[in-house]
């Protein structure tokens, strides 16, 4: 019987693809209690938009079939029977109408998990006489971080399991990570709410100094300035849109200049894209279906006993959307800002809102084009712009922004900046680590790398797409290269999903084409969108590691493969506990034909970390990721139709001029060949 719910709105059907509201989390939740007698055992793992197939969407807008309904997907955990639950409910009916148990999977550590787990860990006797072996006595001081527990040959079968790894806070507020308690290994099961095994392998001395960067804190154990004092120097830069900023937003529907889209969220994924298209000669043509970040994988290149069990999935086994960050205006987005707020679930099913999770802005991006005739002498200059699409996410130590960039030429970049602490170890007085590096005395921190894999539902001007390998490659001496500089693109149809498995060739300029063998261009060419790498490496974990074990998508960079519903993530729905390959080299086994079809393309790239003396305490934002660019999808350069700016760069300058108002003939200034002529 479909329980009631008259005060309760639901999002419109107009906006299939927008995430559930808080409104729709209750309800979903209390269709479940209602209808499923859920006691209070079962948890809610998370709850989330069941999306509409592409199919389902793309029919209703074209007018072909009516609109798709709103349903909840969950994610249950039964704690009493070890169960993993998948169910959806119809929003718009209030019927559960899909129940299954999955069965020898354990689904992301929750949130209530994550802070149980210090508070269990701290009461333990054996891990309280450990600690008073390394002189704590203060337990309170304690910093507990959960690791998720990977797996072990000497693990218990069946057990939900975590692995949390110590760290000593001098003060409230103080970097836990600057003490790290070395060689106490414990593990909890999650279940019964206990700690399992606690083993000690051995006292290593606490490192001696703090390593803080708030700037109140920034003093050392005598209470003495540990850096240099703040800056002085550092003058404002305002960022002014006196207009208002260029973009609309309608719900999760943004136009920017000529793009359109949705800004979307899962409690997984974080940040998602939906259906994002350009518009060119009055028709909105798709290049993106939906884009996200599908998966995290870290794993770490020490064999020591605390951190051999450093390999996680940041995404599959806690969730980037649950642990985004609150934006600040000025701090983590500036200008012209838009934020979305991000609607999550607690372990009861009731909604949590995330404010200000993703924030929207535009950016002046630099010289977009620009050529001067140097016989005529005049100049055309043009200005990049791009929007900015964003959000920071919080796993432990580190921190992650993800970033979606759309430029005015029709180019997409994605890039994820890479800071916070990293996670450390301690060493004896002058000893140095093998498998890392000092960053204070007796403080390192080992050798890992950062692999992510983002999937791209593409639409080049339809569903019809293939995709094609393209290297340039050098002609042998001879008739077609009699002197020695000629050199072809040579493209490569990447036709089932048994080929469709890549690495990159930078000494070759490969990129991967994806094209619409039914849409052309003026010259009669296909149009396409290139990816193109940045920098990339592969695991350095070998055959018998957990990495190789459980994290396969990291070993190859592209995947290609047909689009099928329920295939989302690189690494499978639940990579937490798993001791075998799940995800992308299973969907591949049906080595499906990608010729002219719905294509899916998968990217994985990895940030290798060497680690710096310079990354303590805080480390400095690096970068990662990839371009998306239009190679023939345009009869031209599609920011031909940038207006020419206004020059601002003095005071006593016209406001109204422009940096081209010059009479036929006259120029701006004397010219270099002027200066030669005299």
């Amino acid at each position: 019987m479909a329980v009631q719910f008259p005060d309760v709105e639901t999002t419109t059907s107009s906006a299939p693809l927008a995430p559930l509201s808080a409104d729709e989390i209750s309800r979903a939740s209390a269709v479940l209690r209602d209808q499923r007698d859920l006691g209070p055992r079962v948890r809610f793992v998370s709850v989330t938009l069941q999306e509409p197939t592409k199919s389902e969407v793309l029919g209703w807008q074209r007018g072909e079939s009516a609109a798709p309904e709103r349903s909840a997907f969950a994610v249950l955990y039964d704690r009493d029977a070890q169960q993993t639950i998948e169910t959806v409910v119809s929003l718009a009916s209030g019927v559960v109408t899909s129940w299954r148990v999955v069965e020898g999977v354990q689904p992301g550590v929750m949130l209530e998990e994550f802070f149980a787990t210090e508070e269990i860990t701290r009461a333990d006797p054996r891990w309280q006489e450990a600690m008073r072996k390394r002189g704590v006595t203060d337990f309170s001081l304690a910093m507990i971080d959960p690791w998720a527990a990977g797996y072990d040959i000497e693990d218990p079968l069946g057990r939900r399991l975590i692995r949390p790894l110590t760290f000593v806070r001098s003060r409230a507020d103080d970097n836990g990570y600057a003490r790290p308690v070395e060689g106490l290994i414990v593990l909890v099961d999650l279940d019964l709410m206990e700690v399992v095994d606690v083993r000690d392998h051995g006292v290593v001395p606490l490192p001696p100094k703090a390593g803080n960067y708030m700037p109140e804190l920034m003093v050392d154990d005598d209470n003495r300035p540990a850096h240099t004092a703040v800056r002085d120097d550092v003058r404002p830069i305002e960022i002014t849109q006196p207009e208002g900023p260029s973009f609309t937003v309608d719900g999760h529907a943004v136009s920017w200049q000529k793009w359109r889209l949705q800004v979307g969220y899962s409690p997984r994924e974080g940040l998602v894209l939906h259906q994002v298209g350009y518009e060119d000669r009055g028709r909105v043509r798709p290049v993106l279906y939906r884009a996200s970040l599908s998966e995290m994988y870290i794993p770490y290149a020490d064999p020591a006993p605390t951190h051999r069990i450093k390999n996680v999935f940041d995404e599959g086994e806690y969730g980037v959307g649950l642990l985004l960050n609150p934006l600040q205006l000025g701090c983590d987005c500036l200008g012209e800002i838009h934020y979305f707020d991000a609607v999550a679930n607690d372990q009861d099913g009731q909604p949590v809102t995330i404010p200000n999770a993703i924030c929207m802005h535009e950016e002046d991006f630099g010289v977009g084009w620009k050529h001067t005739d140097f016989r005529t002498e005049k100049m055309e200059v043009r200005r990049s712009r791009r929007l900015v699409v964003s959000c920071f996410a919080t796993v432990g130590n580190y921190e992650y922004g993800f970033f979606w960039y759309l430029y005015t030429d029709g180019t997409i970049q994605f890039e994820v900046k890479l800071t916070g602490v990293i996670s450390t170890g301690a060493v004896a007085p002058g000893e140095q680590p093998r498998f890392g590096n000092l960053v204070a005395p007796g403080l390192y921190g080992p050798h890992h790398q950062h692999f992510f894999n983002v999937r791209l539902d593409m639409q080049v001007d339809g569903e019809g797409n293939s995709v094609y390998e393209v290297d340039s490659v050098p002609l042998p001496p001879g008739e077609d290269n009699p002197y020695g500089n000629a050199w072809v693109t040579q493209k490569t149809l990447l036709a089932r999903e048994s080929e469709a498995q890549r690495l990159i060739d930078p000494f070759a300029a490969r990129t991967w084409q994806v094209v619409n063998p039914s849409s052309v261009n003026e010259l009669g060419q296909p149009v396409g969108y290139k990816l193109m790498p940045g920098d990339n490496v592969l695991p350095m974990q070998q055959e018998g590691s957990q990495a190789y074990d459980r994290a396969q998508f990291a070993y190859k960079h592209l995947w290609v493969t047909r689009n099928t519903p329920g295939e989302l993530f690189a690494a499978g729905d639940y990579p937490n506990q798993s001791q075998r390959p799940g995800g992308l080299p299973e969907f591949v086994k049906a080595d499906r034909s990608l010729e002219d079809t719905d294509v899916v393309v998968w990217y994985s790239f990895g940030a290798h970390h060497i680690v710096r003396p310079e990354d303590w305490p805080v480390m400095p934002v690096s970068t990662i990721g990839f371009h998306l660019k239009p190679v023939g999808f345009f009869d031209g350069n599609p920011a031909l139709d940038m207006p020419r700016s206004t020059p601002a760069c003095h005071a006593e300058g016209d406001a109204d001029a422009s940096c081209h108002d010059t009479a036929p003939g006259e120029t701006v200034g004397q010219s270099a060949r002027e200066q030669v002529a005299e």
